[in-house]
């Protein structure tokens, strides 16, 4: 039988945000996230200054997530950290973290993959908010990653579809940089998009076999027309950027659907759940609330505060796991690669 109360720290450091949640049970008492803004100077993510950044934010960060639950250290059932994948010296410092403390505090430690997380942030509790059930097909998007997984239960999960090369995400940032945006730049495209008229410009979709996806083509379209319109008028992308940005995305949106139509005729599974940043993709939120009402699936969206990366998510695994004494040894090795 389930012990009452279970109170979970959850740690996430993976990247640029140093994020810890207290939950109880299901429930997000606090999520607290910590962003490092020096990166958008240098148009990405600079691994060295995110690790230094870590290390100053952790211990404030964690302070502020057990006061804004009002929860003690000495109340916490488990400490839940992102393991993998990231980055490595990011990743070094909350596991690092989440080690001692759990060791000091003699509680069990929970080793949570990153993009299993985003998948069961689903889980969370929150009022007006489904959960998908078993199985579904969740589209996992973000600066790093993008897959199609199959989802057998929490912890039975199968990667059907892949990017071969760039990942949605970084295609919305290498084609804002192209277009002289800030980073990241997939905010501004999508804002940009809703005022501008999606089928401008035609941008041709990659032809890869099966599920997986490719990127890296988009790019270098996007690159050799943007060159090409430029010298015929300098002043092209600053006079049609809406319009750009609303065709990018338009194509970006089109190739995730397709491959999406493609695993729901394939597995025959018609439940559709979303996670990782570019989730919080107002475009993409549309077009699957769309494919709902074309192709009869049911769509899962999370909330915006729990698609991009956040400690919620790692403590919601940690809570399952801990339901199934699911727990870490403390030689436990952070691995930038950790696969689903």
């Amino acid at each position: 039988m389930k012990k009452e109360n279970i109170y979970i720290l959850g740690i996430e450091s993976s990247c640029d945000d140093t994020s810890a949640a207290i939950l109880c049970d299901n429930r997000v008492l606090s999520n607290v996230v910590s962003s490092q803004k020096i990166h958008a100077e240098y148009g990405g993510v600079v691994p060295e200054l995110a690790s230094r950044a870590h290390q100053q934010n952790i211990v404030p960060v964690v302070d502020l997530a057990l006061k804004k639950a009002n929860v003690t250290k000495d109340q916490l059932n488990a400490i839940a950290f992102t393991r993998g994948p990231g980055l490595m010296g990011s990743l070094l410092v909350g596991t690092s973290f989440a080690k001692s403390l759990a060791f000091g505090l003699n509680i069990p430690l929970i080793d949570v993959n990153h993009m299993q997380a985003h998948i069961l942030a689903h889980y969370i509790a929150e009022e007006n908010q489904n959960t998908p059930p078993f199985p579904f097909l969740a589209l996992t998007i973000s600066g790093g990653h993008t897959q199609i997984v199959k989802v057998n239960n929490h912890f039975s999960m199968e990667v059907i579809g892949e990017t071969i090369d760039d990942a949605v995400g970084e295609a919305y940032d290498k084609s804002g940089k192209l277009l002289g945006l800030g980073y990241p730049a997939g905010p501004e495209i999508d804002r940009r998009a809703q005022l501008g008229n999606p089928k401008a410009y035609k941008f041709t979709k990659p032809k890869v076999d099966g599920l997986n996806f490719s990127f890296s083509g988009l790019k270098t379209a996007i690159l050799y027309f943007v060159q090409r319109e430029t010298k015929v008028s300098p002043d092209f992308v600053k006079t049609n950027l809406n319009d750009i940005c609303a065709s990018i995305q338009y194509t970006i949106i089109g190739i995730l659907m397709d491959k999406l139509k493609l695993a729901v005729a394939q597995t025959g599974i018609e439940h559709i759940a979303i996670g990782g940043g570019v989730s919080a993709n107002s475009g993409i939120r549309k077009a699957l609330k769309t494919g709902e009402q074309k192709f009869g699936w049911t769509t899962y969206i999370p909330k915006f505060e729990y698609t991009t990366d956040n400690a919620a998510m790692i403590g919601i695994v940690g809570y399952l796991k801990y339901l199934e004494n699911d727990f870490t040894d403390f030689d436990v090795m952070a691995t930038a690669r950790l696969k689903i």
